[in-house]
């Protein structure tokens, strides 16, 4: 599969998910996996499941602005980074935000989030 076609299903699976059920992106991540969210780190798949379910909002919504890729190390591996906005319920103004995610490949051939880095972007 062509890199771009990937990590844009990606982004696409990953911010519908988030948006309507952030449980659900537990599969995506594993023990070993990283999160860093406005500084906070977090390892492994429940403990993330639980940082991103425990967000002082229930409702949003994810607008994609760009997604770039590259090809990273010998096993196969992908960096994806997205801009966007991100539209919180009741909220009149979105807030623009980055996220890079580091993704590797399965033995099943489809790929986990090994690190996952979000900030804001205020300005």
């Amino acid at each position: 599969m062509d890199p771009n076609d990937l990590a844009k299903a990606f982004v696409e699976h990953y911010y519908s998910t988030f948006d309507s059920n952030r449980a659900a992106l537990g599969n995506l991540y594993q023990e070993g996996s990283m999160l860093t969210f406005e500084g906070i780190k977090t390892q492994g798949s429940q403990n993330i499941v639980a940082k991103l379910t425990s967000l002082p909002f229930q409702q949003c919504h994810h607008t994609i602005t760009t997604i770039d890729c590259q090809h990273s190390g010998p096993a196969g591996g992908m960096i994806v980074v997205v801009s966007g906005n991100l539209q919180l319920a009741g909220e009149q103004h979105a807030l623009k935000f980055g996220q890079m995610f580091h993704l590797m490949p399965t033995p099943q051939g489809s790929f986990y989030v090994f690190n996952d880095i979000f900030r804001l972007n205020y300005g």
